[in-house]
């Protein structure tokens, strides 16, 4: 079959491509490499590059003339939170504007499906979990509003046009090629960076909050396995987390044992203390679980 992965040189993006590659896909990739989450980008000789932004709805569509797939894997988006607060144009520009872009070349070239990466940041500060999908959403910056938008401009395609989508919320992914750069980076490739350089791991605030994290490779699965299903969704939301949540301290502890080696920074405004999901849906529709635990990977 063949695939277009947006955003797919950057860090889920490129684990998808190299796993459709490997189960004999053919795979086109849109991505103007302009995320700044990443000390580099990565690539896949078998896999076909186009340096080209979702915001150019024409050259998107010269590209998918050309390639044809028959299913959109969507990533391409402004992701580091601070950067969408900092500019919420420009974060709803790529985030909302771009899907809605792939969305009309999706039904102009018939493509079968297009799956959304979403986020668990749409359940904000006011949902206690574990968090599922008929949560009323809570957006608290442009990012998680963004986000929470694009969902709705996938549902509505397929309610107007017949366009089917799937939109997946994710948790805290991590795994191989996961950003490491910046103090916004996720929090374990921010101690692995710092354990690598021999620096103290920095815990924000008093690191008993905490996080479902999910591994990238079980992220690839998800994405597969929503884009292949027989079944219509017209623009469905499926958590895709681990139903487990561990505490920064917890994780500190596992990648540093020296504790002088630990520090703790101000607390951030505006995070919530606790999150974990609820993945009884996409366990029952696509008989997807988790395969690897954070546990397991940090050994």
């Amino acid at each position: 079959m063949k695939y277009l992965v947006t955003g797919g040189a950057g860090f889920i993006g490129s684990n998808i491509v190299n796993e459709l590659i490997e189960k004999g896909h053919e795979v086109d990739v849109i991505d103007d490499l302009s995320s700044d989450a990443h000390e580099e980008f990565y690539f896949n000789e078998k896999a076909t590059y186009h340096l080209v932004s979702v915001l150019d709805y024409t050259l998107c569509s010269d590209v998918m003339n050309v390639c044809k797939p028959d299913y959109v894997l969507h990533l391409a988006a402004e992701a580091r939170i601070q950067n969408c607060v900092l500019d919420p144009t420009k974060a709803y520009e790529t985030n909302l504007i771009g899907t809605l872009n792939m969305l009309a070349l999706c039904k102009k070239y018939s493509v079968k499906r297009l799956v959304l990466s979403s986020t668990s940041a749409i359940y904000g500060l006011k949902n206690k979990g574990p968090l599922d999908e008929s949560m009323t959403p809570d957006c608290l910056n442009a990012y998680s509003l963004s986000k929470y938008n694009a969902e709705q401009a996938c549902g509505l395609y397929g309610k107007m046009y017949g366009q089917d989508t799937v939109c997946l919320r994710y948790f805290n992914v991590y795994g191989l090629n996961q950003p490491t750069k910046g103090q916004y980076a996720p929090v374990i490739g921010v101690f692995q960076r710092q354990k690598t350089n021999n620096q103290s791991l920095t815990v924000v605030g008093d690191g008993e909050q905490t996080r479902d994290y999910v591994h990238v490779k079980d992220v690839v699965a998800a994405n597969i396995l929503a884009s292949q299903h027989p079944d219509p969704f017209c623009g469905e939301v499926f958590n895709v987390g681990c139903g487990k949540n561990y505490s920064v301290n917890w994780i500190a502890n596992k990648i540093e044992t020296d504790k002088t080696k630990i520090t703790n920074i101000p607390a951030r405004d505006g995070e919530a203390r606790d999150t974990i999901s609820n993945i009884d849906k996409i366990k029952n529709v696509f008989r997807w679980q988790p395969t690897i635990s954070l546990d397991e990977w940090l050994k």
